[in-house]
């Protein structure tokens, strides 16, 4: 089966790994025998686009039943099904694990193929807390394997753009963040904008499971509002970096744009002090590739495509972390999580 093609020059931002001189691009050939634990949608999804990575191989697949295991490798061209997770991590032929089970039995099923000695690629959110996290990330340290948080959002090329010019300062100093979407999506737009930092003030309001938001106060007058919609509801999904120089807005649908535009103006706040011209506009896109074929898939699912790639790269040179979302990021980010429900869960009832 033909891999991925290269794409058109314009169409590639360099991804962290590689601009950082850590991995080569020609290091996602790096072979690796992927087993998939869980036959659900991700998992699908998973399969379709790592597939296309020019060092993957989909070789093995675990369900919850044999049933499942068998019926999805036969429909999606894995090569081998095995009747229980245990029999397939423990298969010496299985270099890495991506789980695509629910987030109540991730810890549990990473754990199963970290003391198996894989590599694991977990499906966001990696754990329902930091503490499970810190316990898997030290059992992947004592059996020397990567653990990599699959918040995808990260690897793809405007994410990876949008970080850049936050990070060189192209817009100055980010002042406020807001995002739409589940949590873990718009907290990583957080985190990615603010690093480290940890928030001094949460505020929660709306509800948990429909329309809702939570503010966030940041040390030097910074901000974030991250918004939650009822999927019943024509909502906007768009993420923007407002900074003290200009704006970032990764496009729809934010949490896996392709497109990314940049407003830097001379003055700002620029209609107020330009005669209410709008800011200039540079528009970058940053098309999926047309070679994945993948029914009925979520938004812009082809680029997990991005992730695998990267994993790739950096188990090539020996990394046990990809620089795009890194352990300490990960676990910044599901302490923040942490501390955001444990707001809205003292909320009167």
């Amino acid at each position: 089966m033909a891999k991925k093609a290269a794409p058109p020059p314009g169409q590639v931002f360099t991804p962290r790994d590689v601009s950082l001189g850590l991995t080569q691009a020609e290091d996602m050939a790096f072979p690796l025998r992927w087993g998939i634990i869980g036959t659900g949608e991700i998992s699908r999804m998973f399969v379709s686009a790592a597939r296309e990575c020019t060092g993957a191989t989909i070789a093995a697949v675990s369900s919850r039943t044999a049933e499942n295991a068998h019926s999805f490798s036969k429909e999606h061209g894995v090569e081998r099904a095995y009747d229980t997770y245990e029999d397939m991590v423990a298969a010496k032929d299985i270099d890495i694990v991506y789980i695509g089970t629910p987030g109540e039995v991730h810890k549990e099923h990473s754990l199963m193929a970290i003391e198996a000695g894989k590599h694991v690629l977990c499906e966001k959110e990696l754990t329902n807390s930091a503490a499970d996290a810190q316990e898997m990330y030290a059992a992947a340290e004592k059996h020397d394997v990567m653990l990599q948080d699959g918040v995808w959002t990260r690897f793809f090329p405007a994410v990876e753009h949008a970080r850049h010019l936050i990070e060189q300062g192209a817009i100055g100093d980010v002042v406020m963040v807001q995002a739409t979407f589940s949590l873990v999506y718009t907290a990583q737009a957080v985190t990615l904008a603010y690093g480290d930092a940890k928030p001094t003030r949460i505020q929660v309001g709306g509800t948990t499971s429909g329309a809702g938001a939570t503010m966030l106060d940041f040390d030097n007058k910074r901000f974030a509002c991250v918004t939650s919609a009822a999927f019943g509801s024509e909502f906007s999904e768009v993420t923007e970096f407002t900074g003290t120089k200009g704006r970032i807005t990764l496009e729809e649908p934010g949490h896996c744009p392709t497109t990314l535009t940049v407003r830097i103006p001379p003055v700002v706040p620029s209609r107020y002090m330009n005669g209410n011209t709008p800011s200039p506009q540079q528009r970058y896109e940053y098309p999926l590739p047309d070679s994945i074929r993948m029914p009925r898939p979520f938004p812009n699912q082809q680029g997990f495509i991005y992730m695998v790639e990267a994993i790739h790269r950096c188990l090539a040179k020996g990394l046990r972390e990809c620089p795009q979302f890194n352990k300490a990021e990960s676990l910044h980010l599901l302490e923040m999580m942490d501390a955001i429900r444990s707001v809205r869960d003292e909320r009167p009832k």
